[in-house]
């Protein structure tokens, strides 16, 4: 059901047991379209009790080997070696969003005019992210794409100075929104009307 690409790197990352486990799961997704746990052991098809089936899936999501670095990183960095060659431009969309009482904050390779996902953080408040918090979002995937040149695109909440210098040192293009009301002045220029 998983396309070859990710079953080579899963398998080297979790047992057969897990990976049978990863393969229902997402199948559940797929066809119930439930993300809570809950519904997922419902569901799950496992000859034992709900409680245990629900126990798990949380013992199988705890899991080290499923974080987003050893899991999807390099299933992301595979795709991106497919459709890119090295030192070509690549497009990156930051953005955060808002999903009930969580903040996710992401940000995504542009690949066939679609916005695939390449890491994300969950932000513990509400509200606009800052530029630490940019920073630790945007630095795994400096790192991880590091062969390509990039170009980061962002809305109006990414549109600080300190965001725009620090990604001139990292030598990464960048188109930030601004507010149609915001002057831009050069060091040493003066604003023209």
């Amino acid at each position: 059901m998983l396309p070859e690409l990710y079953r080579i790197h899963l398998s080297s990352q979790l047992n057969q047991a897990q990976l049978l486990t990863l393969e229902i799961l997402v199948w559940l997704l797929q066809v119930h379209k439930q993300v809570k746990i809950e519904r997922l052991a419902a569901y799950f098809p496992m000859p034992i009790k709900y409680e245990s089936r629900r126990r798990h899936i949380q013992r199988f999501l705890k899991l080290p080997a499923m974080s987003v670095t050893l899991i999807w990183l390099p299933i992301i960095e595979a795709l991106i070696k497919l459709k890119f060659t090295k030192g070509e431009r690549l497009y990156l969309a930051i953005d955060r969003t808002q999903w009930l009482d969580k903040n996710l904050f992401i940000i995504a390779v542009i690949i066939e005019k679609r916005a695939m996902p390449i890491y994300w953080q969950f932000i513990n408040k509400k509200g606009a992210s800052n530029f630490g918090e940019q920073q630790a979002l945007i630095r795994p995937v400096l790192r991880l794409l590091k062969s390509y040149e990039l170009v980061i695109l962002g809305d109006r909440e990414f549109h600080s100075v300190e965001l725009a210098k620090w990604l001139l040192t990292k030598k990464v293009y960048f188109v930030l929104r601004q507010k149609k009301n915001t002057y831009i002045k050069e060091k040493g220029k003066n604003i023209k009307n």
